[in-house]
């Protein structure tokens, strides 16, 4: 007989605890911290290729929990399919991706009354606000400091802190990287995206831009029982606008998914700027949030519950037609097809070390779908030629296995519409003592209707540990 793995373990125990249907308990805890360092300045995040102001998603929920004003927290979002560095001249676009974060600096300024503002930037981001600090001395003088994120390494002439992310492949990035005349910390353990999102590099920012530690590196819930939600309507990679569509939010069982009742909490109109909300929330509940475009293929979008409120929400889709990713997906009427997204790479070859994402009591993520060399953070789960019939071993082509971040898994689950079922979720993160996260959506039909799910990159105190006996009376 073959003997079980450490992994093989874990796996048959998690998939054991899938069928119990464990829920998430609301948040009851209050907690706020006061910031006590008096001189702080607003701050701006730059993302990378593919990314949007979600990569500053939770590092925006820790400052917050550590006093910081909501105000303070600006991103700069542009599209990374016109961006290419390393030209011998800056191009249009560039010159006026610049110009936007121009008037951004001078709005913050502005509304705060401060007299500079820290900018921190991910990957590619980085090449734009290096340019950008260098191409004018009145523009790095508007800078107190600079976070740079796993990404160029040369030195922009204001104080900076470089992060490296300590467990990238070596055919992303080299080793022993560093930035001259700057303060190089290199994060063990992170790939690339999760170096921007984690708390251990959120302790380095804190401190290098106020001189002392946090008072918590964790995400803490509110004193209200309600929490402010808003963001932005976007098409992905783009970062435009999905103008002319309206955005409704629901509040959804916990168990199946499904609205609890036929009208929305919210309607809004999606115009030029994207943006949506506010929206008082309760905190810890579960909510749909619907992109209802103008080709009027809804896309569903599930997140976890909320316990701080979040003002970098993206509801992103792709555009329709040959440009969008969606276009390439397989569809039929009586199968569900799914994007699952975490900023945090999803590892699938690296042992006990890997992370676990069951789908329907199957799990997903495995050396095949997700290497570490592929850095995955979404993947599109659908029936790969409609045929009934799963492949986890499958390696999907075009267009997942082209670019870093995005990977494809042939999984056939049953769809219906109006759905006639849920489609349970189960993510245990790895270095989460076995803790899950689990969300549960109705099972669209992929021919009338998208399915997004958005996990959260750090844990709740309300996610479920892996075992019985626990504060929640199995």
């Amino acid at each position: 007989m073959k003997k079980f793995s450490y992994y093989s373990m874990i796996t048959l125990l998690l998939f054991a605890l899938i069928g119990l249907g464990f829920l998430s308990t609301p948040v009851n805890a209050t907690h706020q911290l006061q910031l006590q360092y008096p001189a702080i300045r607003p701050m701006v995040f730059v993302h990378g290729f593919e990314g949007s102001g979600q990569q500053f998603e939770s590092q925006a929920m820790r400052f917050t929990t550590n006093g910081y004003p909501q105000n303070y927290i600006a991103v700069l979002e542009y599209d990374t399919t016109q961006f290419t560095p390393g030209g011998p001249t800056p191009s249009t676009y560039l010159l006026q991706v610049w110009t936007n974060l121009d008037q951004l600096v001078a709005t913050l300024l502005s509304e705060t009354g401060a007299s500079q503002v820290d900018i921190l930037a991910h990957s590619l981001g980085t090449s734009v606000v290096y340019g950008y600090l260098t191409s004018s001395s009145a523009r790095a003088a508007n800078v107190a400091h600079y976070v740079n994120i796993d990404g160029q390494a040369s030195y922009p002439g204001v104080p900076t802190l470089a992060l490296w992310a300590g467990a990238d492949p070596p055919s992303f990035a080299p080793s022993g990287r560093s930035m001259p005349n700057a303060t190089n910390v290199t994060i063990p353990g992170v790939t690339h995206v999760e170096c921007a999102t984690c708390a251990a590099s959120f302790l380095q920012m804190y401190e290098f831009f106020t001189g002392q530690a946090p008072q918590t590196t964790d995400i803490l819930p509110e004193q209200s029982d309600h929490v402010w939600l808003a963001g932005r309507a976007l098409l992905f990679p783009q970062n435009v606008a999905v103008a002319g569509s309206t955005v409704q939010i629901y509040k959804v069982s916990s168990h199946t998914g499904a609205r609890i009742q036929n009208n929305p909490e919210a309607t809004y109109s999606i115009d030029a700027t994207g943006n949506w909300g506010p929206l008082k929330a309760k905190a810890g509940e579960h909510y749909e949030f619907v992109i209802v475009p103008t080709d009027n293929t809804p896309i569903h979008i599930y997140y976890e519950p909320f316990i701080r409120s979040d003002y970098l929400v993206r509801l992103l889709t792709s555009p329709a037609g040959p440009t969008g990713i969606d276009y390439y997906l397989d569809k039929s009427d009586h199968q569900s097809n799914l994007v699952i997204s975490r900023n945090r790479e999803l590892w699938g070859d690296q042992g006990i070390n890997n992370d676990i994402l069951a789908i329907n009591g199957v799990n997903v993520v495995n050396e095949f779908i997700c290497p570490l060399s592929k850095l995955v953070t979404t993947i599109f789960a659908y029936d790969y030629q409609a045929d009934g019939v799963s492949n986890l071993n499958q390696i999907i082509p075009l267009p997942f296995f082209e670019s870093y971040f995005l990977t494809g898994v042939d999984l056939y689950i049953p769809g219906a519409n109006p759905p006639n079922g849920k489609i349970r979720l189960v993510l245990m993160p790895r270095g989460g003592e076995g803790k899950m996260q689990v969300l549960n959506v109705p099972n669209w039909a992929s021919t009338t209707d998208r399915i997004l799910v958005q996990f959260n990159d750090f844990l709740q105190w309300e996610d479920i540990p892996c075992g019985f006996g626990g504060p929640f009376g199995w």
